[in-house]
């Protein structure tokens, strides 16, 4: 049995990256829907404000989504066909 040991390489690295990339879109769709706290202007101790994201960073976060499906609707794509 012969191994092609650096096709096997380019695979690992491949889906290493593929990976990292895809989590990394997710991560950002998540970050984009996230309330933002800052503290509050008066100073009060422990006191803070949540501000709703706002209507671009939820539009880039639906694509971010979108495009972390279409991605893994063609990994099973590719496994099923």
């Amino acid at each position: 049995m012969n191994i092609d040991w650096a096709a096997l390489g380019q695979v690992s690295v491949v889906s290493l990256v593929a990976t990292v990339a895809i989590v990394g879109v997710f991560t950002l769709g998540i970050v984009g829907t996230a309330a933002k706290r800052r503290p509050q202007a008066d100073g009060a101790e422990g006191a803070t404000v949540t501000e709703a994201p706002t209507a671009l960073a939820r539009v880039l976060a639906s694509v971010c989504f979108a495009l972390s499906a279409a991605v893994v609707a063609y990994g099973i794509y590719l496994i099923v066909a």
